[in-house]
């Protein structure tokens, strides 16, 4: 019997109609094989179970179940001969063996076994919310609406890749042939059906994944330096009286716009406490002293941190703790205490930082009160963004993380409403699992774990061009969660108004302009100061031979620059912070434009790049003005200014095994490439981040 029931073996691309009667398996299942010029195997029950009927008036008897299991076998086994290369199978014996559980006390061993090992490419699992007319063989409506969560329960239960279809009759067709040409081109990129199904729940474009693994074979182009930008070359510098200008001019315009922050902060603290996790990990307690490790190691953190860690403001609730846990603590040589206090600091039992969003962290300490990041963000937001009374600041976490960060703001929100008149919208989101990306071993193939499943990799900051997308505001002012500050938070705030001043001026020239060029009877002197502005202010080559343009031609042109977001980015002075920083770069035409590059984007074999590169005079705090919004009040796309051709392509490791990954083009660096950009210089103190936690003892981050 066993013999019967075993598939033939075969290279033919199987698809699988599935789930309870009446929800149009055999229609769709001739529907697809006539689209794909194939053959569909019918369901051999219904013709086996009508006869039977018809002979004796019975239906369908626990004896059936192998003759209908054993006839289904024959037909498919059978239609591989007629197929091409893809066959669309009306039902298969994990359907009949579902109905079997179902309607009988036992199943029969050998066509559990069966139904289990027999692979299909993919199950399309039917809904039942199709139009259902009752005949002799077909249960009730309301029974087949209970077996649904029982066929898709199998599915799961036995690892079969499928997907749900519901909807009408065309929209089930149109769905089922979309996804079934992905599942194609997915097998062409080496992916199988269950690498495909992830790929499908996590909805990535099956085009955006094939021009990454383009990418990772054959690399990124390098940019092109041409100059670093420099004051009066690239980058704005304001004295006092002309920040507070611009300060005074973004206060008295920006009633009639909406405002809002917005704080990248899902990265997890593991960096922050690198140096520390080293230390327990390696440290021999009991066999050498901490200051032997750090001769050993060459450590030059752990001194620092050692030192200095009761000004840090979570100093005493660790201590407090530890001294709770051990009865002898105070009685320890001091070494052991240092242990103990980083031990309990990073132990998952206790207060687990490392592993925990940094924004949760305490960085600053009011008094006895330690306050986090988040905290400090919701003050600093009264600073600059509020507008009518009204601020809005949006984190992007972790969707594992919201909670914590709910907590945080429930309790420390309402207090500073009621002190400062202000009401305040906090929102988050998450990095959309779409912009997650596959890495690929040194050969250029989907790299898979130890269960050979495929690894994904969240697609970098870059992602979060589509969370910013999302915000329905003017103007935005962008902050990293960790670049916050315990003292001077008036220059804070008069540098980022003065940013938002700047932006709202140069939108307000270039909306005037805009509208110029939608007129018809726009004159040429008009169009001459829009060119002066664009190469004065905006710092942009135009074509060469844009004299030669006829005036609709030059109207669409100088359109097609000016009609864009718009970004003012803080720059402060270089003192050896790693990162991105202000350059002028050259496209393919020789055109030299502004832009933030990282140095993973310079070609470091190339000495004259590398000497560019090092003599910059600027960093990239990550400091943003943007305005999301064109000249008619409409939100751009912001996802149509991405520069595709950039990105970074990172090596990592895994269980021992080596692979690549490509990261998406970073939020200031390519996703903003084709905006419209300025660089303001600010002051050095406006750049606070906290890389390790070392950093929460430089004065910026104490008490004073």
């Amino acid at each position: 019997m066993e013999e019967n029931l075993k598939q033939q073996p075969t290279g033919i691309i199987k698809i699988a109609l599935y789930g309870p009667e009446r929800t149009g398996k055999t229609t769709l299942s001739e529907q697809l094989a006539q689209a794909y010029n194939t053959v569909c195997v019918p369901e051999f029950a219904r013709d086996y179970l009508q006869k039977k009927w018809e002979d004796t008036k019975e239906v369908c008897s626990e004896d059936d179940i192998i003759p209908i299991a054993i006839g289904q076998m024959e037909l498919e086994n059978s239609a591989l001969s007629k197929a091409n290369t893809m066959v669309f199978c009306d039902t298969n014996l994990l359907v009949t063996k579902v109905f079997s559980d179902l309607s009988f006390p036992k199943s029969n061993p050998a066509l559990e076994k069966a139904a289990k090992k027999h692979k299909y490419d993919l199950f399309f699992l039917m809904d039942v919310d199709v139009s259902w007319e009752k005949d002799d063989m077909v249960s009730d409506s309301e029974e087949r609406k209970l077996a649904f969560k029982a066929f898709e329960e199998a599915l799961i239960a036995h690892k079969k890749p499928y997907v749900k279809l519901s909807g009408n009759l065309e929209k089930r067709f149109n769905k089922a042939v979309k996804i079934i040409d992905d599942l194609l081109k997915a097998r062409g990129l080496g992916l199988n059906s269950f690498d495909f199904i992830k790929l499908y729940n996590r909805e990535v474009s099956l085009e955006v994944l094939e021009g990454q693994f383009k990418i990772l074979r054959n690399g990124l182009p390098k940019i092109n330096l041409d100059r670093p930008a420099l004051i009066n070359d690239g980058i704005l510098s304001f004295s006092l009286e002309e920040a507070k200008y611009y300060s005074n001019y973004f206060d008295e315009k920006k009633q009639g716009v909406k405002l809002e922050k917005f704080v990248p902060a899902s990265g997890a603290a593991s960096r922050m406490f690198k140096f520390l996790n080293e230390f327990i990990n390696d440290y021999k307690l009991g066999e050498e002293s901490i200051n032997a490790y750090i001769n050993r190691t060459k450590d030059k953190d752990l001194p620092v941190f050692l030192f200095a860690k009761e000004k840090l403001p979570f100093y005493n609730d660790i201590v407090e703790v530890v001294k709770k846990t051990i009865f002898d603590y105070e009685s320890l040589d001091k070494d052991i205490k240092d242990y103990q206090f980083v031990k309990f600091m990073l132990d998952s039992n206790y207060f687990d930082f490392a592993n925990k969003p940094k924004g949760v962290l305490p960085f600053h300490l009011y008094g006895k009160q330690s306050v986090t990041a988040i905290e400090e963000h919701l003050y600093e937001c009264l600073g600059y963004a509020v507008s009518k009374g009204n601020s809005h600041l949006h984190f992007t976490v972790s969707e594992e993380h919201q909670d914590s960060f709910e907590r945080i703001v429930n309790v420390a929100k309402p207090k500073i409403e009621a002190d400062s008149t202000v009401k305040i919208e906090v929102k988050y989101s998450y990095q959309n699992k779409s912009t997650d990306v596959v890495a690929v071993d040194l050969e250029g193939n989907p790299f898979r774990d130890k269960d050979d499943q495929i690894v994904f990799r969240p697609g970098g900051h870059g992602a979060l061009i589509e969370n910013l997308n999302q915000l329905n505001a003017d103007i935005v002012f962008i902050k990293n969660i960790d670049n916050v500050i315990q003292n001077q938070l008036e220059v804070v705030s008069l540098y980022k108004k003065a940013l938002a001043g700047v932006l709202m001026s140069y939108q307000s020239c270039i909306f005037n302009f805009l509208k110029l060029l939608d007129e018809e009877s726009i004159s040429k002197e008009s169009i001459d100061e829009i060119v002066a502005f664009i190469k004065e202010k905006l710092s942009i080559s135009l074509i060469e031979d844009f004299s030669k343009y006829t005036k609709e031609s030059k109207v669409e042109y100088l359109q097609n620059i000016l009609n864009r977001p718009v970004r003012v980015c803080g720059m402060v002075k270089n003192e050896g912070e790693p990162g991105g920083g202000p350059f002028w770069v050259t496209d393919r035409k020789g055109n030299a434009f502004l832009q933030i590059i990282e140095a993973s984007q310079v070609d470091v074999k190339d000495e004259r790049q590398m000497q560019i590169m090092s003599s910059s005079t600027h960093f990239n705090p990550v400091d943003l003005v943007c305005g999301l919004k064109n000249y008619k009040h409409q939100k751009f796309d912001l996802t149509q200014f991405v520069d595709k051709n950039t990105g970074f392509i990172v090596e990592k490791n895994k269980n021992g095994k080596p692979y690549k990954a490509f990261e998406l083009p970073g939020l200031w660096n390519g996703a903003m490439a084709k905006w419209l950009t300025l660089f303001v210089e600010v002051p050095l103190i406006t750049f606070n981040p906290v890389k390790t936690v070392n950093d929460l003892l430089k004065p910026a981050h104490q008490e004073q």
